[in-house]
């Protein structure tokens, strides 16, 4: 299947007729590779610039030892196909991150500041998860993203709802 026809295939469903080649496999897990390093390094820096202790840094600590795991675990796919992991994250994760920092330095490191910013970044993540999964990937790599998008979701809805309380605690 060639590339033109692959992208004919409507949104939100998956070809069965065949599956990615290896390479665009490597590359899909590569991306999601990239992204859970970006939520990693992105909820460490949160964290980082909350201070010391509270609850809310436990979170983005436990956050970014998820997003770790995940990536191990994308590693391994890719190692197990033959491929060589990506070093690092995206550009657009080193932005955030830089964001992040801008923010704390100018006193903007407020609770709803930080989950504001981790928001962002868990509808990013969420958005990469959703693309991959348009994808007519191998199942046994498919199993792996498929759960990793759903903690992904739980992630997001989880800064949310911690987002929307800050929000209402500060009256806005």
């Amino acid at each position: 299947m060639t590339a033109n026809e692959r992208t004919s295939v409507p949104a939100g469903t998956v070809s069965t007729n065949s599956q990615l080649a290896d390479g665009e496999v490597l590359d899909v897990l590569n991306d999601l590779l990239e992204n859970c390093r970006d939520g990693e390094y992105g909820f460490r820096t949160c964290a980082e610039e909350l201070g010391e202790g509270g609850e809310l840094k436990r979170l983005f600590m436990d956050r970014a030892d998820g997003c770790r795991r995940a990536g191990e675990e994308l590693q391994r796919l890719i190692v197990q196909r033959g491929g060589k992991p990506e070093q690092g994250g995206t550009a657009a994760g080193a932005m955030h991150r830089g964001w992040v920092h801008v923010k704390g330095s100018l006193g903007a490191d407020s609770e709803l500041s930080m989950l504001e910013e981790c928001e962002r970044g868990e509808d990013a993540a969420v958005a990469r998860y959703r693309k991959a999964l348009k994808q007519p990937l191998p199942d046994d790599v498919r199993t792996v993203i498929q759960a990793q998008a759903e903690g992904a979701q739980q992630n997001h809805d989880k800064i949310r709802d911690r987002r929307d309380a800050a929000k209402r605690a500060a009256g806005s």
